[in-house]
């Protein structure tokens, strides 16, 4: 019965000597040394735990998708009250972030999450017991407020032990494994739903928070070392922040990857809907078809990964926002002309979806490259607008209901096309 114990000290001993023999480098010093690279087990190690870290949060939206009609047949209630229920959860993800990156800049990265996760789990059983649509939709935001920890420490992490263009691949290789909810989630969800009731959704959410919190206990070390961490009172919170929303090649950066991402949420709380009741798609299969338009993503994202090394980020990301403009061109034309059935319509919907497989790992990278003092604040500002935006075209696209597609390939279309018109005009002047 050793042996086990000792495999685990022998693999933390390997993960905290690279984490201590890696400098944060200040990217606004030319003269700074290079970053010692993060290889081997350690680096798998890392990149699972973070990957699993970001992908909690999203995990409670992407399970719980083919419950949607289910809860409204509970409750008694409409799909677009139902969708409040993801408004207000993308509203929690949005707020906490705020809250969570100073305390991680001051406290370090794991006193956070153990709190975030503690929260997600409770809450996330909290939810098997609600009476009414308006109280699934409270406690969603309070079960955000605990999953939003998990994505500002992640970012942070990555930016405490990487620069920019390793940074870019590690997101990436982050999204390979959040990559898998969105493929495995909602085809577990539809399992779960038809077989145990949309309950057991909440239940196995609380259940993966529990296991997560195990592995970050056991395996993944302090990155923020005490010597590098800030005490600040509320006015100097404040002021970082008050600087972060000055920084322009920050707010370039973010405000474009907010909003593409915003586009990428407004499909998955559209997607309910346009799949399941005006395409027809069952609650079995509509994992499938949101699973496949993942994988592109994915795909995307670990191509974006391999060759984040040798070409620049920026023009990665101002290729992929031109090509994902164009699909959903095509795409709003195919629902104006009514032209096609819904293999016509998946098409550019998935060309779309794969390109934000170069856009939100870069454009996350990009953002926090010039902020390792603050990356907990930083990473905070990104997710909070990040997720402000996401929740606004959520609340949009389902309180625009008019029984078609229009709603969601409307704000896809427009939340896309102004990111790339904010990467091209204000990503060029803040880089000059």
């Amino acid at each position: 019965m050793s042996r086990p114990n000792a495999d685990h000290s022998a693999l933390r001993g390997e993960i905290h000597a690279d984490f201590e023999s890696t400098k944060p480098l200040d990217l606004g010093d030319k003269h700074a040394p290079k970053m010692p690279e993060i290889t081997g087990k350690s680096y798998l190690i890392l990149v699972l735990i973070l990957g699993s870290l970001s992908a909690l949060g999203p995990l409670a939206i992407d399970m719980y998708l083919p419950s949607f009609k289910a809860i409204a047949g509970d409750f008694n209630t409409s799909l677009a009250r139902v969708e409040w229920t993801l408004a207000t959860y993308f509203i929690g993800l949005s707020l906490g972030q705020l809250v969570y990156g100073p305390i991680a800049d001051r406290f370090g990265r794991k006193r956070p999450l153990y709190t975030g996760l503690v929260i997600f789990a409770l809450t996330s059983a909290a939810c098997t017991f609600a009476m009414n649509v308006e109280s699934l939709a409270a406690l969603r935001f309070f079960q955000a407020l605990g999953g939003c920890a998990q994505m500002v420490v992640a970012r942070a992490v990555v930016r405490d032990l990487f620069e920019e263009r390793r940074a870019a691949r590690v997101f990436s290789a982050l999204i390979l494994v959040m990559g898998i909810a969105p493929i495995v989630a909602p085809v577990i969800g539809g399992w779960l739903v038809v077989g145990f009731g949309w309950q057991s959704i909440f239940w196995v959410q609380a259940g993966a928070a529990v296991l997560v919190l195990a592995a970050v206990a056991r395996f993944l070390p302090e990155s923020l070392p005490e010597t590098r961490r800030k005490r600040r009172s509320m006015g100097e919170i404040l002021a970082v922040y008050a600087q972060l929303f000055k920084h322009r090649l920050f707010m370039a950066n973010t405000v474009s990857g907010s909003l593409a991402s915003a586009s990428l949420f407004a499909y998955i709380g559209g997607s309910p809907f346009v799949f399941m009741q005006y395409f027809g798609v069952s609650e079995a299969h509509f994992g499938y078809f949101f699973g496949a338009n993942a994988l592109g993503l994915i795909i995307a994202a670990q191509f974006n990964g391999a060759i984040s090394e040798r070409i620049d980020p920026r023009r990665s990301v101002r290729v992929a926002m031109c090509v994902a403009t164009a699909s959903v061109l095509v795409l709003l034309l195919i629902m104006l002309l009514e032209i096609g059935g819904f293999y016509i319509f998946l098409a550019p919907l998935f060309v779309f979806i794969a390109s934000l497989g170069f856009i939100l790992p870069s454009t996350t990278a990009l953002a926090l490259a010039p902020h390792g003092e603050n990356a907990g604040s930083a990473s905070a500002v990104y997710g909070f607008l990040q997720f402000l935006l996401s929740g606004i075209g959520a609340f949009i696209v389902s309180s625009a209901h008019d029984g078609t597609a229009r709603p969601m390939v409307v704000a896809i279309a427009v939340c896309i096309s102004t990111a790339l018109l904010i990467n091209l005009v204000f990503g060029e002047r803040a880089a000059a």
